[in-house]
């Protein structure tokens, strides 16, 4: 009856430590993607500002050889990220897919003339920037006009601003709950053995001697706990790679290694501090408070 009661009683510890660890490492994987996004702030806010391109459109006359050799020029241009080359035949099919095949029959020759989309750096995002650069390529005897949707770019940047402080109240928010569940966590998982701690200063430890095998569990949870959540925070980055390519400009890989020691770390440190205080406070129970 001894070993059957043994055998449940370690089943229900394993129970209680795996359950431990799911909980701690869920709430881990809610302050991974927040720091991921932290992290990469910056480069979602690049991404969005470098897929917005500004058009240069040649004079009617310039022929593609010598708009090749002016898309060169830009290339050197510090403010240019990529080009290309938009050819007049390139140009009339994208114009007869949105206007219709027929649109051409009131012209004698083709109005559409060679251009080219521009990709800028997205330090050269903003309207004081666009306006100098708009000054600069226009200065060319072969531009005729640079085009480029300067409510988008206000809109952009508005925007941009707004999600960074809803993201950063968030991020914090976030944060201070993680804390309260994972410490919450730890104390159930420590309360519950608190008749053991009772029974180990009834035999003459200190507090000292009570805490160490509980503050040693606690690294081994946090660890593994931050293990799982770099495991499940891997898996959701791997299936949105599937289907957005674009994830990797967005969140390189050196952000996971980075976040996945902001994880450990965190999950290390928490249940550090909570079982410290969580244990040192069951120590000075009497033998009447347990039963509360």
């Amino acid at each position: 009856m001894a070993a059957g009661e043994n055998k449940l009683f370690r089943r229900r510890l394993v129970g209680s430590w795996i359950s431990t660890v799911i909980s701690i490492s869920l709430v881990l994987l809610l302050v991974g993607i927040a720091a991921l996004l932290l992290v990469n702030a910056r480069s979602v806010s690049d991404y969005f500002k470098e897929n917005m391109q500004v058009s240069v459109l040649m004079t009617p006359d310039v022929e593609e050889e010598a708009a090749a050799k002016f898309q060169a020029e830009l290339d050197a241009r510090p403010f240019v990220k990529e080009t290309s080359l938009v050819t007049r035949e390139q140009g009339t099919r994208e114009m007869a897919e949105m206007l219709g095949p027929d649109f051409l029959s009131v012209f004698e020759s083709s109005p559409i003339p060679v251009s080219i989309d521009v990709t800028l750096k997205a330090d050269y995002v903003s309207t004081d920037s666009l306006a100098m650069v708009k000054d600069l390529v226009s200065a060319s005897p072969l531009v005729d006009e640079v085009v480029y949707q300067q409510s988008l770019v206000e809109k952009l940047n508005a925007n941009l601003k707004r999600i960074s402080l809803v993201l950063g109240v968030f991020i914090l928010l976030l944060l201070f709950i993680s804390f309260v569940l994972i410490n919450n966590t730890v104390r159930l998982d420590v309360y519950s053995k608190r008749f053991t701690i009772h029974t180990m200063r009834l035999v003459g430890a200190t507090k000292a001697f009570i805490r160490r095998p509980f503050l040693w569990k606690s690294v081994i949870q946090g660890v593994v706990a931050a293990l799982l959540a770099t495991l499940m925070m891997a898996l959701i980055i791997y299936f949105l790679k599937k289907e957005f390519v674009q994830v990797t400009e967005v969140f390189p890989p050196e952000s996971l290694a980075m976040v996945t020691a902001v994880m450990l770390v965190a999950g290390i440190v928490i249940c550090l501090v909570s079982t410290f205080f969580v244990v040192g406070r069951l120590v000075s129970l009497s033998r009447n408070e347990l039963y509360y």
